[in-house]
């Protein structure tokens, strides 16, 4: 319990002085340059110590549970030796922590109702729903493919470099044959799967496969699947916009 607790006022210690350079820079500028009061004083003290709070638990809740979990079910598909079980974990992983990404969820309907004012798709509930639901299906599915794919790498000991060098060089090429509107969504897409949940999880994975296979050095093979859940959407939602 005393260790609980000590790790909990740790976990509180580093987020309070993570937020202080965001703090001071605000103050500065509202005080100094703007040169106006604070609104509502109180309000922001009690935000600023319910984002401490969140910070601290949501840090703790990592450390303690989601870590843990990743390397320990990654060790145990390691000694168990079925790649097959470990690339459906991983895709499942990577789909399931995305399709239910708040911000991706925000990012693909506000992509469906631009879509249905510019006429690509009709202006109706059930074809924006549609045109969301596709896309949202998309990201998913290409996260799942990138997670299966840096698995392989760690497995086989691929150089990352030149995975995504192929991978942006493709995603280039793409860029010139895609239609404009989805352009942007599509590399937006990339940045909206990296969420608070898929991050420490697929790290925890990576991590604890790399340690668990002969020869890997979990600093240089163990990291990158973060890299490639940021590529593969870019690319897939490109296709899916050429498609539709």
């Amino acid at each position: 319990m005393f260790g609980t607790l000590k790790k909990l006022l740790g976990s509180m210690t580093g987020s309070i002085r993570d937020l202080a350079p965001i703090v001071a820079v605000i103050l500065f500028f509202q005080l100094v340059v703007l040169q106006q009061p604070l609104p509502n004083v109180g309000q922001l003290i009690g935000g600023v110590v319910f984002v401490i709070m969140g910070l601290t638990f949501f840090i703790h809740g990592l450390e303690q549970g989601l870590f843990p979990i990743g390397e320990s079910m990654a060790h145990a598909f390691a000694r168990k030796g079925s790649v097959f079980w470990l690339l459906v974990f991983a895709f499942a992983l990577g789909f399931g922590t995305t399709i239910a990404e708040p911000a991706l969820i925000a990012v693909a309907s506000e992509a469906a109702s631009i879509a249905a004012d510019g006429q690509i798709i009709a202006a109706t509930g059930e074809a924006k729903e549609d045109y969301a639901f596709g896309l949202r299906m998309t990201v998913a599915v290409s996260v799942g493919v990138a997670i299966v794919i840096g698995v392989i790498r760690i497995i086989k000991g691929w150089p990352i470099q030149w995975i995504i060098i192929g991978g942006y060089v493709l995603v280039v090429i793409m860029t010139a044959f895609a239609p404009r509107e989805i352009i942007g969504i599509a590399y937006d897409s990339g940045g909206v799967t990296t969420s608070t949940i898929t991050v420490p999880l697929v790290t925890a994975l990576g991590v604890g496969l790399a340690s668990s296979i002969k020869g890997r050095n979990p600093m240089i093979d163990g990291f990158g699947l973060i890299a490639f859940a940021s590529l593969t959407p870019i690319i897939f939602v490109m296709a899916y916009g050429m498609t539709i």
